[in-house]
C-alpha cells in the first residue's frame, strides 16, 4: 500500500501511523515480504545510516570485491554450498 493509499486508509499521513508501530509488528511484516523486497529494504535502511560517504573506504571494499572474485574466477578459493557454510557456523 503506497503512502497516500494508507494516508486515505487511516485519515492521516502514513509517517505518523508507522512511527506508531511497534518495532516487533514492523520487523514481523518485514520478514513476511519475499527475499528480494526484504534485500531492497534493509539496502535502504542501511542506506538511511550513511549520512556521509567515506571515499577511501569505499574505494578499499571495491578492491576486496574485485580481489575475491579474481580468487573464485582463477580457482584460488573453494566455494561451499550455504547449507555447509550455515552448518559450520553454528
Amino acid at each position: 500500500m503506497a503512502g497516500s493509499e494508507v494516508e486515505r486508509s487511516i485519515g492521516r499521513p502514513a509517517v505518523e501511523w508507522i512511527m506508531e508501530r511497534d518495532a516487533a509488528e514492523v520487523l514481523r511484516d518485514a520478514l513476511a515480504l519475499a527475499p528480494e523486497v526484504r534485500a531492497a529494504l534493509i539496502d535502504s535502511l542501511i542506506g538511511s545510516l550513511d549520512q556521509s560517504v567515506d571515499a577511501a573506504a569505499e574505494e578499499a571494499w571495491r578492491e576486496e570485491i574485485y580481489r575475491r572474485l579474481q580468487q573464485i574466477d582463477c580457482g584460488a578459493v573453494q566455494l561451499i554450498p550455504w547449507e555447509d557454510a550455515r552448518r559450520r557456523l553454528q
